[in-house]
């Protein structure tokens, strides 16, 4: 897939460095590592603002539409707008899930699940480390 920002992995290490990016970012957003439930630094951020992708800043999803699954992730029950991700099935781990990624960079940010809370239905399971935080003023 072709992206509007591409970068080789050695300037995605150096960029996630740069900006002080836990470590685990890397392997989460470039080769689609799952950080472990209930360990993430935005699963119980209640704080309203909007989260971006850690990547290359592209605003993903507002905290108003942030709620608790229970999983230990951080899960959203829609973007923040219609190009704001895409997805694509994933066959890892023997099941079909659908992968979400940062429509800009192809950041992997985490799966989509049709078991989220109304309107939408939808239960966008993210992983922090994918993730900024920028707090509403």
């Amino acid at each position: 897939m072709t992206y509007k920002i591409e970068k080789t992995d050695s300037e995605w290490m150096s960029l996630l460095q740069e900006k002080g990016a836990e470590q685990l970012a890397f392997q989460v957003t470039r080769n689609e590592a799952t950080e472990r439930a209930f360990t993430g630094k935005y699963a119980d951020n209640k704080a309203a603002g909007t989260y971006t992708c850690v990547c290359c800043g592209k605003p993903l999803f507002d905290s108003s539409t942030k709620f608790d699954s229970g999983t230990g992730w951080p899960s959203y029950f829609q973007p923040i707008a219609d190009d704001a991700v895409g997805t694509k099935v994933d066959g890892l781990l023997w099941m079909k899930r659908t992968e979400v990624h940062c429509a800009d960079c192809g950041a992997h940010l985490g799966h989509v699940f049709p078991d989220g809370p109304a309107p939408t239905g939808q239960r966008y399971c993210m992983n922090s480390a994918s993730l900024d935080f920028v707090p509403k003023k």
